[in-house]
């Protein structure tokens, strides 16, 4: 006999193990989940995934109730710890403290200016197009396709573009801070 020839034994007890264990497998998921800050559904998956990795022979595990409590509370404290320890990515800056009142309405206003300034100098329908989306009124896909006389398919591709200009022009326009303890 080959190796081969167990596969199709290997696989009819592993459909059997995975009917059998997935009630148990998503009430413990759905359980421990919240504490780690995880989709249950995605600890499940990593749960299933377990399992597959046993070794050939070790399928179904000896007391499979115990195996996928274990399992599930191993992959909730792992996902615990990666939590933890995951950073933001280097060069992003910390937000900025939230300014109140006279301050914000400000810096709010001045804000507004610059990214309709930035729009108007967009080239094409882009400014045309932008506008209507930002508009208090709300319009629909449909309504701004017939207001720029443009398919309603469209408008998606061309307000990406869109955007993607106006994110270039005003990085282009920011001032790149300089490094702290860094001079010149």
């Amino acid at each position: 006999m080959t190796p081969l020839d167990h596969e199709p034994d290997r696989s009819a007890v592993t459909a059997r193990t995975v009917r059998a264990l997935q009630p148990l497998v998503r009430a413990e998921a759905r359980a421990e989940a919240p504490a780690a800050g995880l989709d249950p559904a995605d600890l499940e998956q990593t749960v299933w995934l377990r399992l597959l990795e046993r070794p050939t022979g070790a399928v179904p595990p000896g007391d499979p109730a115990r195996w996928v409590r274990d399992t599930v509370r191993a992959e909730a404290r792992r996902g615990r710890r990666t939590v933890r320890r995951e950073r933001p990515y280097a060069g992003t800056e910390p937000a900025a403290p939230l300014v109140t009142g006279p301050e914000r309405a400000a810096l709010g206003a001045a804000e507004g200016r610059a990214l309709r300034a930035a729009m108007a100098r967009l080239p094409g329908r882009c400014a045309r197009l932008l506008e209507a989306m930002l508009s208090p009124a709300d319009p629909t896909y449909r309504e701004i396709a017939g207001e720029l006389g443009i398919s309603q398919g469209s408008l998606g591709p061309i307000r990406s573009r869109c955007l993607g200009c106006l994110r270039r022009m005003l990085a282009a326009e920011v001032a790149v801070p300089e490094l702290r303890g860094r001079g010149r």
